[in-house]
Order: structure tokens, then C-alpha cells, then sequence
């Protein structure tokens, strides 16, 4: 079935550096390079590259960014006809990476900016037949909200990743069938630390008293943390090097509700979304990064079966 994507596309400008500079500090770095990115593009990526049918909607400018984003769309297989060209600047995201793959974005909205009430006909059009909606912050929040609304409406599962991190209004939480911060995003959206899985539980039992049906706390390095009306449950990573974790959250993202999309479990869609996040960050760049469909499964293979999860409320038990 069809997944859609309503959200950013950008152009991102990465530079490559020993460490992250400190306010005040300048740097040389390694290496500097541009890659096609902006949340919603990623996702749309990561979703086609295994193997969905995969309809991306927003918006790129009308300079020369704009022309190799949908190129990028188009080459790993994302539907680009709801995506409009409006005139000034694409978006762009400033990205630095250090040695050890940690990073910092900064975001320019550009055309994402554009994107408005006006584009919601569109989604809707394209939701027709639709299982999943994945949506992010970098568009306009009303536009997110109402693109929410437009999804539940026709009985399509919404997936909102919450970042950039910014207060959202309860409505959105109740339209959201699975929200998936990360650790800081988690702590901006709850107003509590979150630093290891007892906090991460919190937050996680925090959100869905909120009106969030499921919520996953991607916890990087050390997997995720999902909660829901059942209780908590910890999800081990898969082990690799990492190179650059850009776009590691657009990956599970897109691991996750093509899964979902195909009719397997929860269970087994966590760890398409854990597989996937993990491939991401074995090399640099945004959708450059993210893996196919063959290499996901050649890595879920080498996986031994998980046990079962917990069925006590607040029970938080780890998987392997």
C-alpha cells in the first residue's frame, strides 16, 4: 500500500570537522559536500528504497537546488507530482559532523516555509488508498496539524517524528497514532530530562497521556524505548560502526511504517526501523544513507529471534 510524506525537502551542507566548535570557535574541517535531505524527503527515501510505493508532498524552490532535489526523489523511486515548485530559495540545512559522527543542523526553511494550507487539498488527493501518513516540524505546524486531521479522517495510520522539537498543541498528540522523539526531542516536548531508559519511560508514559496512541524514544546508540497503554518496553540497537548519524531517525522512520504498511507486527516493524537506522549511520550524507530493501533484510537475517514482550503496565523489559 501507499505511503505519503508531507514535509520538508532540502539541500544539506554538510562539512566534516575533528569536533563540534564551541560558540565563539572557528575550525577547519576535513571535507565539505551538499546531499540531497530535509526530513520528509529522507523518509520519503528511505520508504521507497524498500521497496513502498511512496508519494512525497511539499514544496522546493525555484533555483538550482530545487531541480536536484526532485532528481534525488525520482531516482530512488518517490512520486514528486504533489510536489510544488514555489518561487525563491529550496530549502537548505547546515550540518556539522565530527569524528565521532555526532552532529549539529542548522535549518533554513526556504520553500518549506511556503507550504501551507493550500497544499492540503493536495495531500488529500494523494491519500486516497493510502495506509500511512509520515509527517515532521519542518513545514508550518498548522499545516502538520491539518495534514493530521486529513489522514485520521480516512483511516490512515499517522506517524509524527516531533522535530525539530517545539510545544505542540494537544490535538496533534490525540491525531497521532505513533510519535517518535528522540531523547532531547522527548525532554522539549515533556519538560523532564531524558537521559537513560528509567527517564525515557517517563517521558514515554508523560506523551501518551497526552493522547499519543504509541510512542517510540529513539535512544540512538542504545536502540529505542516504546510506550503505550500496556506499559514500557526497551528495543536493542543493532551493532555497527557508525560514520555519520545524520538521517539515522529518518531511516527508522521509514523502516518502521513500510513494515507497517506491509502488514507485519509491531514487533517486527520496530525492528525493520532499528535495521534500518542502523545501516544509515554506516555512511555519510542524508539519503545518501539510506539502505535497501535487500541489505535490510540480509541484516534482520543475522538476527537472533526476540523474546516476547512484556505484558505488565510499567514493566520495562529489555529485548536482544
Amino acid at each position: 500500500m501507499t505511503i505519503v510524506v508531507f514535509g520538508s525537502i532540502n539541500m544539506d551542507l554538510v562539512v566534516r570537522t575533528p569536533r563540534l566548535p564551541t560558540p565563539g570557535e572557528t575550525l577547519t574541517g576535513h571535507t565539505f559536500f551538499t546531499a540531497p535531505g530535509g526530513k520528509g524527503a529522507n523518509q520519503a527515501v528511505a520508504c521507497a528504497r524498500l521497496g513502498a510505493l511512496t508519494r512525497m508532498v511539499g514544496r522546493v524552490g525555484d533555483d538550482l537546488f530545487g531541480e536536484q532535489l526532485r532528481i534525488s526523489l525520482r531516482s530512488a523511486g518517490v512520486q514528486d507530482d504533489d510536489v510544488l515548485t514555489t518561487p525563491g530559495p529550496s530549502g537548505v540545512a547546515l550540518i556539522a559532523v565530527d569524528d565521532a559522527a555526532e552532529n549539529t543542523i542548522v535549518i533554513v526553511p526556504g520553500a518549506n516555509g511556503a507550504v501551507s494550507i493550500e497544499d492540503i487539498p493536495r495531500l488529500k488527493r494523494a491519500l486516497d488508498g493510502a495506509h500511512t501518513l509520515l509527517l515532521q516540524l519542518e513545514t508550518p505546524l498548522a499545516t502538520v496539524v491539518a495534514a493530521a486531521r486529513a489522514a485520521r479522517a480516512r483511516g490512515v495510520t499517522v506517524i509524527l517524528d516531533p522535530a525539530p522539537a517545539l510545544p505542540l498543541p494537544d490535538e496533534l498528540y490525540t491525531l497521532a497514532d505513533i510519535l517518535t522523539p528522540n531523547e532531547s526531542e522527548a525532554a522539549t516536548l515533556t519538560g523532564m530530562p531524558v537521559h537513560d531508559e528509567q527517564s525515557a519511560a517517563a517521558a514515554a508514559r508523560a506523551l501518551t497521556a497526552r493522547g499519543a496512541r504509541t510512542v517510540i524514544i529513539k535512544l540512538g546508540a542504545r536502540g529505542a524505548l516504546t510506550g503505550d497503554a500496556h506499559g514500557e518496553r526497551l528495543w536493542a540497537p543493532f551493532t555497527v560502526t557508525p560514520v555519520d548519524t545524520v538521517a539515522a531517525g529518518d531511516a527508522f522512520n521509514g523502516g518502521l511504517a513500510v513494515a507497517l504498511s506491509e502488514g507485519r507486527s509491531f514487533e517486527e516493524a520496530m525492528q525493520w526501523g532499528l535495521a534500518a537506522g542502523a545501516l544509515s549511520v554506516t555512511r555519510p550524507g542524508a539519503q545518501l544513507s539510506m539502505p535497501d530493501r535487500q541489505e535490510l533484510l540480509a541484516l534482520l537475517e543475522a538476527r537472533p529471534p526476540a523474546p516476547p514482550p512484556p505484558t505488565k503496565q510499567g514493566d520495562i523489559r529489555g529485548e536482544d
